[in-house]
Formats: structure tokens, C-alpha cells, sequence
């Protein structure tokens, strides 16, 4: 009996040995919980915006950039553009607002060839076919085809052909003519058709990141608009562009639009016949430099007296695709200064620019260092929460650029110092940046390889109890869940 007695009290104090540790655990684990939390990392977290900032380049530093090599250029304002990434590569007054003359028709054609279909049948108003020269001599009534008028228009530059080219895609876009043949427009209707499709080329360029540029006519022509505020004042906007922006829009037009295809079937041809009301016509493509240089792809020629001798051309080799603007360019006995201004821009850019990846400058994933998570769970009550960072797929930008040769990508990283758990796997915490100047042309984002969930009491319980009682509790799985989460 008294031995009885003894292993029931030698039971019962086990059980309140194993109560009171299991109480002491909860308590500590209480405390520990509380204490894991801390205030001051949830506001210095990423949602805080604090990041440590580290710069690398191929030199480990920021290169700078020598200055531009001195072009003896003709033309007033000039600009050498990289098509595929729109960035200038050399400019003279490139940003100055100047007359633009037969070169808007680049746009005047991107925008019929993505606006019509070149089967249309074109009408002829009387508007149209009293347009000055140069000029295809449409008469009012007749029809084209508007892949004829879109040869007359870019290989003679014809200034009728461009009116009636905007009146057939502008009336689409109102509802009182869009049923009406041009034949039958008053000389109010064809100027409300024209200024329809100006809206149209007006629109494209914002599209293309057009600045300073306002087009009013679809040929070139010389014109002012003014426009009235709602206070009474008026302001006067002229047909301009500035040389930058022009390139811009043929980089468009060679390199990006839908109908880049199209546009340069057209512009690189060489002649052009069709017969249409009972006459033939011969066109014959007016940019010499389609044969001045081995690769020139594409150009437009252009002269007002306002605006002198303008040139926009294109040129592709070696996976390069270079683009020329040049505006007042030389007057009258001079016309051949946009060639020499357009071979030295081209041959500038062949000889000093080369093509670079960014993943050249990346730096390696294996080297990116992890970073502490706050608030999550480890193995032990005192470990050191880390999370690896890897490269998201998600990247935004262009994958590489024509860098001259002293030139250097610049990359910085934005990484947090400190995260907070909960984190989850993906969850995209940081960035790489690709720059060239103080210009970003590709950012590289960077996600959690893992999840750490955070801290809550039955983590805390546990890690109490195994480090209190070195050993596993009985019946984990069953007491777990009765403990709360947090």
C-alpha cells in the first residue's frame, strides 16, 4: 500500500512537473512574442522606402562621358537617332521648333497605310486637285487607288495626292461626311476632312513621345492655326517639328509600326507606274540616298522657302538601324548639302557606336546579397532570418543599346536592408537598374527565392518547451492545435 501511495505521488508530480513547465512555456512564449515584434522594422521596411544603394558599372564606377566629336554640318538643326531605342546619339539644335516641309509626308503615309487599305478607292475633290505643285495633277471626280497615291505621294512628294489621301482617311472620323465621296465636298467639307487627319498625325506623335510638334497640313505646306481659349485669349501654332522629333517618327516608321513592311515597300521603290481615268503615270523616287550608302533603307526629301532643304533618312547594317533629321539644311544652290550632312551623320554613327547587351553589365545573381527578415520564424529562438534574393522574369525596358566607345552602362541596385515577415516566395522586393547617363533604358526586378512566415505563438510555444525541456513535447500534434496563432 505505501508503496502504492509513493508511485502515485511519484506520477502526480510528473504531471504537475510537466503542467507547470508547459504553463512557464506559454507564459515565456507570450513574452517572446510580443518581443519579436518590433515596431521599428515594420517602418523601416520596404514599405518604408528605405534601401541601401549599391552602383556598379564595368569599372565599378560611373564612366564620364567625353565630349561629342565636332561634326562640320551644313543643316541648322541635325540629329543622328538609334531607331530601335530612340535614343539621339548626337544632335546640332536638335530640340529647336523649325519647318519641316515635305518630310511630314512620313507620317502622312504611316498613318494611310494604318488607317486604310491600300485597295481603296481615293476620290478626288476640287480641293485636292487645286493643291500648288509638285503636284500629280488629279482632276475632281476622278479615282485612285490609294496605294497609287501613296507612291505619287512619297517618291515625287505630290502635293494633291497628299490632300486627297486625307480626305478619303479623315472623313471616316466624321459623322456627317464619312458617307459622302470627296467629289462632292464643298471647300469647307475638304478642310474639315483634312483637319481630321491632321488630328489623326497629331495623335500619332504623343503616341511616339513627340514633343514639340504640330501638324496642320498632310503635304508640308507652310500653314498657321489659331486657337481660342475659353478666357477669350488666342494662340498661334505653326506646322513644325523639331529634328529629334522627326527622327522619331521615321524610327517609327522603319522600325515599329505595323506597317513597317508596307511603308518601306513603297518608299524604297525605285519607279512606279499605273493608269487610273484613262491616264498612265510615272513615278520615279526622288532620295539619292538609296544609292549612296550600303544599307540606306529608307528617306524623305523636303523644301519650302520657309523651311530651306529638309531630309529624314534610314540606314540599317550590322543589326544597327541609324536614322538622320536634318531641317534648314541649305536654300536654293544648295540642295546637296543633306547629302553630305546625311553621309557624315551616318558614317559618325557607323564608326563610334556598336551594339551592347545589358546583361553584359549584370551583376551576378550568386553575388547578391541576401537580406534579413524581421519577425519570421527560425530553427532557433536566437537564429538569423535571411532570404535569398534571385532575378525576376519581370523586367521592363530595352535588352541592350548602341553604346559609343567611351561610353559605359551604369547599373544600380535598390535593395532593402531589412524585410518584414511575413514573406512569401515571388514577392518581388527590390530592382536592378541599366543606365546610360541619367537615362534608365532597362530595370531587372528582384524576387524572394522563399517563404518565411512570422512569428506567433505556437512557434514561440515550441521553441520555448524544446529549449526548456530539451526534448519534444508528447502529443505535439494533438496539443497544436488548441494554441493560438498570434
Amino acid at each position: 500500500m505505501n508503496r502504492l501511495k509513493k508511485d502515485r505521488r511519484r506520477a502526480g508530480g510528473k504531471k504537475w512537473s510537466v503542467l507547470a513547465k508547459l504553463l512557464l512555456s506559454l507564459a515565456l512564449a507570450g513574452l517572446l512574442a510580443g518581443c519579436f515584434v518590433c515596431p521599428e522594422s515594420r517602418a523601416e521596411g520596404v514599405r518604408g522606402g528605405i534601401y541601401q544603394r549599391v552602383c556598379m558599372s564595368a569599372e565599378e564606377q560611373a564612366i564620364l562621358q567625353q565630349p561629342l566629336e565636332d561634326l562640320s554640318l551644313y543643316a541648322a538643326s541635325a540629329v543622328l537617332m538609334d531607331a530601335d531605342s530612340g535614343r539621339v546619339l548626337y544632335e546640332k539644335s536638335g530640340h529647336e521648333t523649325m519647318a519641316m516641309a515635305s518630310t511630314t509626308k512620313i507620317m502622312t503615309c504611316i498613318v494611310a497605310l494604318e488607317n486604310g487599305d491600300l485597295e481603296d478607292q481615293v476620290a478626288v475633290s476640287g480641293y485636292a486637285s487645286g493643291m500648288p505643285k509638285v503636284r500629280l495633277s488629279v482632276n475632281k471626280g476622278e479615282t485612285y487607288f490609294l496605294k497609287d497615291l501613296l507612291h505619287s505621294l512619297m517618291l515625287e512628294s505630290h502635293n494633291d495626292s497628299a490632300v486627297a489621301i486625307a480626305e478619303h482617311i479623315g472623313k471616316k472620323y466624321l459623322e456627317d461626311l464619312k458617307d459622302k465621296s470627296p467629289a462632292d465636298f464643298t471647300v469647307e467639307e475638304s478642310k474639315r476632312a483634312v483637319s481630321a487627319f491632321a488630328k489623326l498625325m497629331n495623335r500619332k506623335a504623343v503616341e511616339l513621345g513627340c514633343e514639340n510638334t504640330w501638324f496642320i497640313t498632310p503635304n508640308g505646306l507652310d500653314a498657321t492655326e489659331t486657337f481660342t481659349l475659353e478666357n477669350g485669349e488666342t494662340f498661334v501654332k505653326e506646322h513644325s517639328t523639331t529634328a529629334a522629333d522627326l527622327a522619331r517618327i521615321m524610327s517609327y516608321c522603319v522600325r515599329k509600326s505595323p506597317q513597317t513592311e508596307e511603308f518601306l515597300k513603297i518608299t524604297r521603290c525605285s519607279s512606279y507606274s499605273f493608269s487610273a481615268n484613262g491616264r498612265s503615270f510615272s513615278c520615279s523616287n526622288h532620295n539619292a540616298f538609296l544609292n549612296m550608302m550600303e544599307g540606306a533603307l529608307s528617306g524623305k526629301t523636303g523644301f519650302t522657302n520657309k523651311a530651306g532643304y529638309c531630309y529624314v533618312g534610314a540606314l540599317t547594317r550590322d543589326d544597327r538601324t541609324f536614322v538622320v533629321a536634318l531641317l534648314a539644311c541649305g536654300w536654293p544652290n544648295n540642295r546637296t548639302y543633306k547629302w553630305s550632312d546625311t553621309r557624315e551623320l551616318m558614317e559618325y554613327g557607323l564608326a563610334h557606336f556598336t551594339y551592347h547587351t545589358f546583361e553584359e553589365a549584370a551583376p551576378d545573381p550568386e553575388k547578391i546579397a541576401p537580406v534579413t527578415v524581421t519577425g519570421g520564424q527560425t530553427d532557433a529562438l536566437d537564429g538569423i532570418t535571411e532570404i535569398r534574393l534571385a532575378l525576376s522574369e519581370e523586367t521592363q525596358g530595352l535588352t541592350g543599346l548602341l553604346l559609343r566607345e567611351d561610353e559605359r552602362i551604369q547599373v544600380e541596385c535598390d535593395i532593402p536592408k531589412v524585410l518584414e515577415a511575413p514573406v512569401e516566395a515571388g514577392r518581388i522586393v527590390g530592382s536592378i537598374q541599366y543606365k546610360v547617363g541619367d537615362t534608365v533604358y532597362r530595370t531587372q526586378y528582384l524576387e524572394t527565392l522563399q517563404t518565411i512566415p512570422s512569428i506567433d505563438y505556437k512557434w514561440c510555444f515550441w521553441q520555448v518547451w524544446r529549449r526548456f525541456c530539451g526534448r519534444a513535447f508528447p502529443g505535439e500534434e494533438k496539443i497544436a492545435k488548441f494554441l493560438p496563432d498570434s
